[in-house]
């Protein structure tokens, strides 16, 4: 089955850049997802059961960096990397 997700971080600090673009970074390592983002959130594509570990881990690194943030998650049960 294939997925699609939205996300959004919100770090809640002064300087909250860099969590955000060492997140994405992060998720561009992954070969395996369609990553796209845009001013306001990240896309991600893919099948869900190859996607929904690899933002479980990330995610879980991102939260481990003891800063605090908030992650908003859409999840779709299909594919809109076709839509623009």
């Amino acid at each position: 089955m294939k997925t699609s997700i939205e996300l959004s971080m919100y770090p809640l600090k002064e300087h909250y850049e860099a969590p955000i673009l060492d997140f994405i970074n992060r998720l561009h390592q992954h070969p395996e997802l369609e990553v796209r983002t845009n001013g306001m959130s990240t896309q991600v594509f893919g099948a869900y059961d190859q996607v929904m570990p690899i933002l479980q881990k990330e995610i879980k690194t991102s939260f481990e960096a003891d800063i605090p943030m908030s992650i908003v998650c859409k999840i779709l049960n299909v594919d809109t990397s076709g839509y623009q």
